[in-house]
């Protein structure tokens, strides 16, 4: 993987979104039908937030097998949107931004996906999955040990 690529030769395109007044029970239900763990916020087709897996299920408290608790937290997912518990204060790549760019946003913050926007329309994410999964197949990633 050439650092020096844009970050458009590794994002994923067109990434699921949801809308920031969407119920919390739609990102449910996006988290697992696409088995992602970031979910890009929109608000009038441009980007304001981003929910992450690990947000959805600290505002969840974990899961419960009593009835009356399913009960209330289906009324929780249903009364509380993608606004009330996303992170505003992002991190954000042009396509043609450099991947050690990406590499030092990680690096540096606590980020694991870093939204791609071209005129604060979201094109695409990248996460650490991706970067990890494309040196996995980079046939020019070597290993040395000695």
């Amino acid at each position: 993987m050439n650092l020096l690529n844009p970050v458009s030769t590794i994002m994923t395109p067109n990434p699921v979104c949801i809308g920031s007044n969407e119920p919390l029970i739609t990102a449910d239900k996006l988290f697992k039908q696409h088995k992602i763990h970031h979910l890009p916020v929109e608000s009038e087709g441009k980007l304001v937030g981003m929910l992450s897996k690990s947000d959805f299920l600290f505002f969840r408290r974990g899961f419960t097998s009593d009835e009356q608790e399913k009960l209330e937290d289906e009324v929780r997912l249903n009364n509380y949107t993608a606004k009330d518990i996303m992170t505003t204060r992002l991190a954000k790549l042009d396509p043609d931004d450099k991947i050690n760019v990406a590499l030092e946003v990680f690096k540096e913050n606590i980020f694991h996906a870093i939204p791609i926007v071209k005129d604060d329309r979201i094109v695409g994410i990248l996460t650490t999955f991706d970067i990890i999964n494309r040196l996995a197949i980079d046939s020019l990633a070597i290993a040395e040990y000695e």
